[in-house]
C-alpha cells in the first residue's frame, strides 16, 4: 500500500521524501515499480472499471450490495466484500442526500370517516394487486410546491400509479388510483392502506374505491410506521433524485419525477426487499413461474 502511494504521487511528491515519512527503502520502491503486475492486480483494475460502469448506469445510487448484484446477473462471479473493498479503493460510493423537510397534513378529526386498520404492517402479499399503499409527499420548485401522489403494490414495491398536481386535494389522489386501477386492473378484494389524511377521508375517493370494490384500510393515529412501504420510497425518491435537482418550472419537475420513477424505480433500480430485482423483473420472474406450475 505505501509502495502504491508513492506510485499515485511520484509526480507531486519528492521520492526521497515520501520514503522518508512512510519509513520505507527507495530501492523497494524502485524495485516494486519495475516489477510486473500480479494476475489478481489486472483483475482488481478490470473489475474495478466494470464496477465504475455499473455506478454510473445506476446514476450514482448503487452501493456496494447493488453492484455486487449487478455484477452478478452479468456473469461476473466474485464475494460481496471484495466489491465494497474495490469501491472503497477507488472512493465510489452511492450518492445519498440526507436533507429532509417535515411534511404536515391535514387529517380527519371526524373519527366516523376513519377506516380500520386492516393491514396492521403486514408488508407482504402473496401475489399483486391484493394490497396497495400510498400517500402524498411536496417536492420544491422555483414556481412553488408540486405534489406528488403515488401508489404502489405491497407485492412488488412497484409504482402502479402516479399524479403530480400544485394543488394537494383528492382529484390529486383520485387520478392516481383511477391510473392505477386502469393498468392494472385488479380483481374484487383490493385492499388500499394510506394515512388519515382528509383527501383520503373525502367522500370523493372513498366512494371512487368503494365503487371499485376496494377495501380501505387507514394507519393508526400518528403511526408512520403503519405506512412505511409509501414512507420508505419517498426517502429513496427524495435522497437519491430530488434533492440533487433544482426544479425551474413545476412541468419540469413532472417530467423529471415521472421519468426516474417509470423508467428507472420501477424497471431498473435493484430493490434488496425483491432479492435485488427491480419491481418489474420480480413481477416477471414469478410470472413465468406461475405459467410453469400452470403448464405442468
Amino acid at each position: 500500500m505505501r509502495y502504491e502511494f508513492m506510485k499515485k504521487h511520484f509526480k507531486e511528491f519528492d521520492v526521497e521524501k515520501m520514503a522518508k515519512v512512510l519509513k520505507v527503502s527507495r530501492s523497494g520502491y524502485y524495485a516494486f515499480i519495475r516489477r510486473p503486475e500480479s494476475i489478481r492486480s489486472k483483475d482488481n483494475r478490470r473489475l474495478t472499471d466494470k464496477i465504475m460502469n455499473l455506478h454510473n448506469a445506476s446514476r450514482q445510487t448503487y452501493g456496494s450490495p447493488r453492484i455486487h448484484a449487478e455484477l452478478k446477473s452479468r456473469g461476473e462471479y466474485c464475494s460481496r466484500k471484495r466489491v465494497a473493498r474495490l469501491m472503497r479503493k477507488s472512493n465510489i460510493c452511492a450518492k445519498m442526500c440526507k436533507k429532509r423537510k417535515k411534511f404536515s397534513y391535514m387529517t380527519s378529526k371526524d373519527a366516523s370517516l376513519i377506516a380500520p386498520n386492516h393491514l396492521q404492517q403486514q408488508f407482504t402479499a402473496a401475489s399483486q394487486n391484493k394490497v396497495w399503499v400510498s400517500d402524498i409527499t411536496y417536492i420544491p420548485t422555483k414556481e412553488g410546491w408540486l405534489y406528488l401522489c403515488a401508489f404502489i403494490d405491497i407485492y412488488s414495491r412497484k409504482v402502479v400509479g402516479l399524479s403530480m398536481s400544485s394543488r394537494m386535494d383528492t382529484t390529486l389522489i383520485s387520478r392516481a388510483l383511477q391510473q392505477a386501477i386502469m393498468h392494472r386492473k385488479p380483481s374484487k378484494g383490493l385492499m388500499h392502506h394510506s394515512d388519515r389524511g382528509s383527501q383520503y377521508t373525502s367522500t370523493d375517493f372513498k366512494a371512487l374505491a368503494f365503487s371499485n370494490d376496494i377495501k380501505l384500510s387507514m394507519s393508526g393515529k400518528g403511526c408512520c410506521y403503519d405506512n412505511a412501504v409509501a414512507e420508505s420510497f419517498f426517502h429513496t425518491l427524495k435522497t437519491e433524485h430530488v434533492n440533487f435537482c433544482s426544479f425551474k418550472t413545476r412541468e419540469e419537475g413532472v417530467n423529471s419525477l415521472f421519468e426516474y420513477v417509470e423508467v428507472f424505480y420501477n424497471r431498473e433500480r435493484r430493490h434488496s426487499t425483491l432479492g435485488y430485482l427491480s419491481p418489474v423483473e420480480f413481477e416477471e420472474m414469478n410470472e413465468r413461474k406461475y405459467e410453469c406450475v400452470s403448464a405442468v
